[in-house]
């Protein structure tokens, strides 16, 4: 009875720890979204900043929380694609921690797709930011881009969002 009754704790405590699975395919996952265009259309380009923390502080620089970032890049246009050449994850210090985007992708009207930056990826840091060069007809109104960080512990949870500022 009690090799039956760990079996079932042991089970229960690792189903619990396994990471999700059906995590969609289009998620950090361009292939199926490979834009034929290329920098030298007629299309602008424009560019826009996006700030997001990989971790926060808490009490005191030396108290850090970790958190998951979710970044939206949303085609506010319900009539035109949106076409993202660039994706640039920047850390505290301004250097280049990888670029999400190799080959221009699209992104359909109305449509959003999503990079994930996991918890215990913390290279970024707290001053971490994004870069995102795109392109859309003249005059489709701008995308969005945004920033959803989370973390929980115990009971406790936090969140919070900050929106893209085009600079170019």
């Amino acid at each position: 009875m009690k090799v039956f009754i760990s079996f079932i704790i042991t089970t229960i405590l690792f189903a619990c720890n396994q990471e999700k699975k059906n995590t969609p395919s289009y998620i950090n996952d361009w292939s199926n979204r490979i834009a034929d265009v290329n920098k030298s259309d007629t299309l602008p380009m424009s560019s826009t900043y996006l700030s997001v923390y990989s971790h926060i502080y808490s009490l005191s620089e030396e108290k850090i929380t970790d958190l998951t970032a979710t970044i939206s890049m949303r085609n506010t246009s319900t009539a035109d694609t949106l076409y993202i050449f660039k994706a640039e994850y920047f850390n505290t210090s301004g250097k280049s921690v990888r670029n999400y985007i190799i080959k221009p992708i699209y992104i359909a009207p109305m449509e959003t797709a999503e990079i994930v930056i996991k918890q215990n990826d913390n290279a970024g840091g707290s001053g971490a930011n994004f870069l995102f060069d795109w392109k859309i007809k003249t005059p489709a109104p701008e995308p969005l881009f945004e920033a959803v960080m989370i973390s929980t512990s115990g009971g406790q949870g936090l969140s919070f969002t900050t929106q893209g500022k085009k600079v170019r």
